[in-house]
């Protein structure tokens, strides 16, 4: 059974009425730390289609692809200075976009791996980023996740108490030089930077987020340091025996849960010290620095399930990680160098399950009086924003909004990516959150979406609706994923319809013909 956040309101009520409920499998104890509900205070917002991948749909045997399977599987959207966009559909390629917005394949990815998984909702070329300086040195970076066997590759990493023969899947991280950088198609090289095994059965939380700090200029330390997702790798939920491992949380000697921060550039060309894989550890990362052999030094900040999702605020450089949770709680952090966001022993605000005798994952319990009033009691670092499992069922990642629209300038605009939903939290709110009180959280608000129909009349309509629209058949799902444009407006994906849309200002029109739901 998922424990909501709505039962556990109701089981407070209960205690204030001097009941003592005690938790159960698969439920939860009471705390009076609940986030706000998610509201409607009349945020209105068009979104117009923009372009369309190409279909993919049978390009991977029935058995290899995804069920059912999308028109084309978009992850991100990339825009570079020189004004060209690029997005990845995961059955693997990677699209240059022109200025009529006719995509056209820049790389096959998928054809220099043949090795690679293709029927997990994660799989596949599942990430990409571009080097700040990729017009002058060409280069990229992708991720994407392969099959163990049969397979010839060595992972530079497999979880603490397992060995080769225990793996089942890896997470590659791979570069890429282009030889022209203003080519309208790849030509070049590519060099292995990082392949770490998965034991659990099924691919699960991969990583799939790769990051340049966006707000970071030539000559600072951060410049060119290259981010990747967290991830427990599977541990909470990945099938087989390893599943629900907490020994593989918490530690400093594994990447597991863990946000890295390392110099691409391979320790031959830095004269540096040497990663896990062939990269650079950045002498300015705390754990490199920290005079403790047993602490990997590329970990930037540790204790997340599956932060997919890593981005900016470009006026003042705050990093956020969205967070996808397990049975209860989809939380955004912001995220501090060398901090612990808790998890397997916290979700949400919540004590979990699994650290107590006989508890489980999907179990919640209130934290202390104590450690809800005080600061830093406990060394876990806490949302600045989350919702229940009655409002979603995982988050996606955001943009901190500073553009034309302004309804949502000055918010964090992010989403859920199966019910498609899409909600905004105030920047200030989020950020003064960031106090160190844990039951300290930000408001959501949520966003409706209209379109525009020939007449000029508003229609509003749900982000799935719009899929279903598009593909032409009902949608077990959103696939709802965010991607800041060049110039800070917000392109909206799904990975059901290859389509790239965007969040547009007010154009005019006449009356709305549709209620708001």
């Amino acid at each position: 059974m998922r424990t909501s956040l709505s039962l556990l309101v109701l089981l407070f009520a209960a205690m204030s009425l001097g009941a003592r409920p005690d938790a159960q499998a698969g439920g939860a104890a009471a705390s009076k730390a609940m986030p706000p509900p998610i509201t409607k205070h009349g945020l209105l917002v068009e979104i117009r289609d923009v372009a369309r991948l190409p279909d993919t749909r049978g390009l991977r045997p029935p058995d290899q692809d995804v069920v059912p399977a999308g028109w084309a599987r978009i992850n991100y959207v990339r825009d570079l200075p020189d004004g060209r966009r690029f997005a990845n559909d995961s059955r693997g390629f990677l699209y240059l976009i022109d200025r009529n917005n006719q995509p056209s394949v820049y790389a096959n990815v998928g054809a220099a791996f043949p090795f690679a998984v293709y029927d997990r909702l994660e799989s596949g070329f599942i990430g990409f980023t571009f080097h700040p300086e990729f017009a002058r040195n060409g280069l990229f970076y992708t991720v994407h996740g392969e099959r163990a066997k049969g397979n010839p590759a060595t992972p530079h990493f497999i979880p603490p108490g397992f060995t080769r023969a225990d793996v089942n899947y890896h997470d590659v991280i791979t570069e890429w030089h282009a030889a022209d950088p203003s080519a309208s198609t790849f030509r070049g090289t590519r060099r292995e930077l990082l392949r770490i095994a998965q034991v659990v059965a099924n691919l699960t939380h991969p990583m799939g987020d790769l990051e340049f700090n966006p707000t970071s200029k030539p000559g600072a330390p951060d410049y060119g340091l290259l981010y990747t997702s967290g991830s427990d790798l599977g541990f909470s939920n990945g099938g087989g025996p390893h599943a629900n491992n907490p020994t593989q949380a918490q530690r400093l000697d594994t990447l597991i849960g863990a946000i890295l921060r390392i110099d691409p550039r391979s320790p031959s060309a830095s004269g540096g010290t040497k990663g896990v894989g062939d990269y650079t550890i950045p002498a300015i990362n705390k754990f490199a620095a920290d005079g403790d052999p047993k602490t990997f030094g590329e970990i930037y900040a540790y204790g997340f399930r599956n932060a997919h999702r890593l981005t900016w605020d470009l006026t003042d450089g705050t990093m956020f990680a969205s967070d996808i949770g397990m049975n209860n709680i989809e939380e955004i952090n912001i995220v501090h160098e060398g901090n612990n966001y808790g998890w397997m022993k916290r979700e949400g605000l919540f004590e979990n399950g699994i650290t107590r005798p006989g508890g489980a994952l999907n179990q919640l319990f209130p934290l202390s009086p104590e450690a809800l009033r005080s600061r830093a009691t406990d060394g876990f670092t806490y949302p600045v924003a989350m919702y229940d499992h009655t409002q979603g069922q995982a988050i996606t990642g955001g943009v901190a909004y500073h553009g034309r629209i302004p309804a949502l300038r000055g918010k964090f605009v992010f989403g859920d990516i199966v019910r498609g939903r899409v909600f905004a939290a105030d920047l200030a709110a989020m950020k003064k959150a960031d106090d160190g009180v844990p039951e300290t959280v930000a408001p959501i608000e949520e966003v409706q979406l209209y379109v525009r129909d020939a007449g000029g009349s508003r229609n509003y309509v749900a982000f799935r609706e719009l899929i279903e629209a598009a593909n032409g058949t009902t949608a077990a799902r959103a696939d709802l994923h965010f991607s800041r444009a060049a110039d800070g407006e917000i392109l909206v994906t799904s990975r059901q319809d290859g389509t790239i849309r965007m969040l547009v200002p007010e154009s005019g029109g006449t009356a709305p013909r549709a209620e708001r739901r």
